[in-house]
Formats: C-alpha cells, sequence, structure tokens
C-alpha cells in the first residue's frame, strides 16, 4: 500500500485558471464556499507567476486545501498558502518533453523544488481539440484498453500517486473512465471536462476517485459548482 495522501479523501476539487475571468458578482471566496475538497490553480495558455499569485493570495484567505498546478517552471510561486504543487506529466504526449524533458527544468528552478510538497499527476490528455493536446502533441486516438494500459503503466512502472483521465472543453466516454478505475488499485484516479452539471458530475463520479470541475466555475458560477460538488458526494 502506498502512504495516505490528501487526495485519498477527496471526491472533488476546483480548478480555477488565473487567464480566465469569474462571473459577475462572482469571487473567489464565493467559489472556496462551494465544499469543494480542494482548489487546484491552474491554466495551460496565458499564465504568469504575476496571474498566479493573485489567485494564491484571493483563495488563501478561505479554509480550503489550496494547490498549484503550474505549466511550467516559470509560473511556479512560493507562497506557504499552497499546500503543494501538483505537477502533470502527459503519458500519451507525441513529444517526450512533456513527458520527461520539462520535468528536467523543473528541478532547476530558483531554490528547487520543495519535494515534500510536490507530486506529480499523470495525464492520459483524451480531447484533441483541447490546448492541452495541441500544446503536448498528445496521440488522442486511443480505446479503453489502451487508456487502462497507460493508467497501469503509471501505476505499476512509474509509481505515479494520481492517474488523470483528461478530456478537458468536453464530457468523456463512462466506459473509457471506468476501464482506467478497473486498472488501478492504489493510485487515485482524477478526471476532468466537461462536467457542467448535477448528472455529469455524477456520472463520471461513480467511476472516478476525484472529478476535477474547472471551466464550469468560470462559465457559470457559484451554484452550477455546488451541484457538483453535490453530485460527487453523493457518488
Amino acid at each position: 500500500m502506498t502512504a495516505e495522501t490528501p487526495w485519498d479523501e477527496w471526491d472533488h476539487i476546483l480548478k480555477i485558471d488565473p487567464d480566465k475571468e469569474l462571473p459577475d458578482g462572482v469571487t473567489y471566496g464565493d467559489l472556496c464556499a462551494t465544499g469543494t475538497d480542494a482548489i487546484e490553480v491552474g491554466g495551460t495558455m496565458g499564465i504568469t507567476e504575476e496571474k498566479m499569485e493573485a489567485v494564491v493570495e484571493a483563495c488563501a484567505e478561505h479554509d480550503v486545501p489550496l494547490y498549484q498546478e503550474p505549466s511550467s517552471p516559470d509560473v511556479v510561486i512560493d507562497n506557504r498558502a499552497l499546500e503543494g504543487y501538483l505537477i502533470p506529466t502527459v503519458f500519451n504526449a507525441g513529444s517526450p518533453f512533456w513527458i520527461t524533458g520539462a520535468h528536467k527544468e523543473w528541478v532547476r528552478i530558483d531554490n528547487g523544488l520543495d519535494w515534500d510538497r510536490t507530486a506529480t499527476e499523470a495525464y492520459i490528455v483524451m480531447n484533441p481539440d483541447a490546448d492541452v493536446a495541441t500544446y503536448t502533441e498528445a496521440d488522442c486516438d486511443l480505446d479503453a484498453d489502451d487508456v487502462a494500459a497507460y493508467a497501469e503503466v503509471a501505476e505499476r512502472m512509474f509509481g505515479q500517486e494520481i492517474v488523470y483521465v483528461e478530456y478537458s472543453g468536453m464530457l468523456g466516454d463512462e466506459d473509457i473512465v471506468e476501464a482506467a478505475s478497473g486498472a488501478v488499485d492504489d493510485a487515485t484516479l482524477f478526471y476532468g471536462g466537461g462536467i457542467h452539471d448535477y448528472d455529469s458530475a455524477y456520472s463520471m463520479a461513480q467511476y472516478a476517485d476525484v472529478i476535477v470541475v474547472g471551466d464550469l466555475a468560470h462559465d457559470e458560477g457559484v451554484d452550477a459548482v455546488r451541484e457538483t460538488v453535490e453530485a460527487a458526494t453523493d457518488a
């Protein structure tokens, strides 16, 4: 058995993109109060250290675990309000840079990584139209067996504590998420992409240990996010 991790007890993560606006009248404090188990601050495009810092500072005043998911080493911030850092490695990336190459640069950041607060996420990117797929040249033409195999490789060969099936921008295939779930034993399965209401959240939370909701906060606001928290808990 792996050591216990914070995400062992989670059902729901709210991912906030520092490059996106919030709906009128919605504050970061409102989002922190939705009942989500953790806030993850990160995005793929248009991210700067200053934008990261602003969101982290706004969320730091509220009692919810706060993590940074930086897209590149130059946007990592050293803020004690952060519980830790979740660094993606894209297992189906077309370029090895996004599997290990970028990570070689991560460990060279000023003062080095805080390893006690750093974990990696084994991403399997599934939406070919998503920025992250373009950015990493991901091979998204995968069936359930392929995804299950990647998940097993991530856990068994690479010792990953988090396997993340990512459909960013669209709702994924339940069969694929179920296959990934069946392929891992101790790793925590994250699912993200296209969750927009109670039903979509519930359908994915049946198979994923943790659902990740992102665009919904920026597009719809607090009530919609709260619905997905309820669904994740019910599932």
